[in-house]
């Protein structure tokens, strides 16, 4: 495949590396002529010096014929104008890098159609929606996140005190925006059906809004009420405040420590139902005195690696029960990859991997994307743009005559994202997350894209 990337910073030039070795077509745009020369001693790939959101560079660089187009500088701006001008000259994808949650505000104006990305992400929030699902999910079978973040894909096991036992799913009065997907029972998974009766030990996987799924998710287990969770995050950077809207949940005990009095300050004021600490997380009296060490979780994500390593470690001595933290470093990132559980690290998150993670769900000649996996190796979650050749646009999705065992998770529309109903139209242009038997995927894409 022939690929343009812009920007040679650590994100950039970790993708140029893993796609070079994977035999890809790669051209990097850096506008440094010092970085440029090194990368092309370093990286077999082609290497052109000038400014990326020019339009003259981009088809230079063969940004016009590409098959995917990546701005990863650390400038939203740069990487917003680049995917635009990209898309104009015609490359087939195109995916911009972004900090400022702005962009990914879509009250006013859905930046990503306006200037035709196929796709925006933002590190910081990938890395914040990682450590959410470990939090948010510890016990249940699995957490999946699509639409910008607004439907959630569950796996739960059915407890012997849900009200739901031996009723077919026809004759259950669901909360607006949750289905019930599939079902796995004794090893097999099968399609839900209205005549499906629920048993003790069933691992349903349920649909529905990240509002409030796990709250509306406990008609399975029985529960009564969700056990509270305290966390503890240290640095109020980017990733914890993506973090803490991720668990704004009541069942979640939030408190940020943070160095700095003006952050703190702003912090409280935006989030007035979390603690705020004004003080470091390396004074080991700070953390005796607010009783760190009966924290659920810690999850240090400042910019300063050797921080989140120290504070991490003082707070599972403390004992915290579960420890996080982000590295930035690739040296680092190589060590604790082979020591984190000898030093008793639960989750190390690097935002440039796991940036590089959710590119290479879209980075396939496939006409979608595997955006997720189930436990059955058979069954897959992907993700579709409708195409104005498909011969289900305009049509609602009871009358598209999905291939058996498909179900459309997920309806993104414009600035809106939904768990959609059998009524609803799938139109031109919209994206699908549906699940799939994998021997029915190609079957599904060929009718959404024609």
């Amino acid at each position: 495949m022939k690929i343009v990337i812009v920007g040679a910073g650590e994100v950039g030039r970790y993708l140029s590396q893993l796609l070079s070795e994977r035999d890809d077509d790669v051209t990097l745009i850096e506008t440094s002529e010092e970085t440029a020369l090194s990368l092309e001693e370093e990286q077999d790939v082609r290497v052109v010096a000038g400014n990326g959101a020019s339009a003259k560079v981009l088809k230079s660089a063969g940004a016009g014929s590409c098959d995917f187009f990546l701005a990863m500088t650390s400038h939203d701006q740069i990487n917003i104008v680049a995917c635009a001008i990209a898309s104009k000259l015609g490359a087939k994808f195109t995916a911009a890098r972004i900090h400022d949650q702005v962009y990914a505000d879509n009250s006013v104006l859905n930046y990503q159609d306006y200037f035709n990305i196929d796709y925006l992400l933002n590190p910081e929030a990938l890395c914040a929606v990682e450590f959410a699902k470990a939090i948010r999910n510890p016990e249940r079978v699995a957490v999946e996140d699509f639409a910008r973040g607004e439907i959630e894909v569950q796996r739960v096991e059915v407890a012997a005190e849900s009200k739901l036992l031996g009723k077919p799913l026809r004759d259950i009065k669901f909360p607006d925006e949750m289905r019930v997907g599939y079902v796995q029972r004794g090893g097999k998974m099968f399609i839900a059906t209205a005549d499906t009766k629920l048993c003790e030990g069933d691992i349903v996987t349920v649909l529905g809004s990240s509002r409030n799924l796990f709250e509306k998710s406990r008609i399975f287990t029985g529960e009564k009420s969700l056990p509270k969770t305290s966390v503890v995050i240290y640095g109020a950077t980017d990733i914890a405040i993506s973090l803490a809207r991720l668990l704004s949940h009541p069942r979640f005990q939030v408190r940020i420590i943070e160095p700095d009095l003006n952050l703190c300050k702003s912090i409280a004021e935006n989030f007035p139902k979390i603690t705020v600490i004004n003080g470091t997380a390396t004074s080991l009296k700070l953390l005796e005195e607010e009783d760190i060490g009966d924290a659920d979780y810690f999850v240090a994500c400042t910019r300063d690696d050797e921080e989140n390593i120290m504070t991490g470690l003082q707070a599972k001595k403390l004992g915290v029960k579960h420890i996080h933290l982000t590295i930035n470093k690739p040296d680092y990132e190589a060590v604790l990859s082979n020591m984190s559980e000898i030093m008793g690290l639960d989750l190390v998150l690097s935002p440039r991997r796991v940036t590089a993670s959710e590119i290479f769900r879209y980075l396939s000649k496939e006409k979608y994307a595997k955006v997720g996996k189930l436990d059955d190796e058979n069954v897959e979650l992907i993700e579709v743009r409708v195409s104005e050749n498909s011969k289900c646009a305009g049509k609602r999705i009871f009358e598209a005559n999905l291939p058996h065992g498909c179900i459309i998770a997920a309806l993104m529309h414009k600035n809106t994202s939904k768990v959609p109903s059998a009524n609803d139209v799938i139109s031109a242009g919209d994206r699908l997350i549906a699940i799939s038997s994998k021997e029915n995927v190609k079957k599904l894409v060929s009718l959404l894209v024609g």
